[in-house]
């Protein structure tokens, strides 16, 4: 048995654990906490996202103010 060989063995062993655990990816959550949702182009951001960098959306793309693109949400 060569090195390739015990390689996918334990490639195939890390497999099928990873989908017993189940994936450890973030994608899932990351899109579901995208509840800030501009107004104009219906572009979400995270809930994370600061104010200035909100501010820097609507200015750069809409020529609007925060106001405008994102109701409910202080400077």
């Amino acid at each position: 048995m060569g090195n390739g060989a015990k390689a996918q063995q334990k490639r195939e062993r890390n497999a099928i654990q990873n989908t017993q655990k189940g994936s450890k990816s973030q994608l899932k959550s990351n899109e579901a906490s995208k509840n800030i949702i501009c107004q104009t182009c219906r572009q979400p951001f995270m809930s994370t996202t600061r104010s200035p960098a909100l501010e820097d959306h609507a200015k750069s793309k809409h020529k609007k103010t925060l106001a405008e693109c994102f109701p409910g949400i202080s400077a």
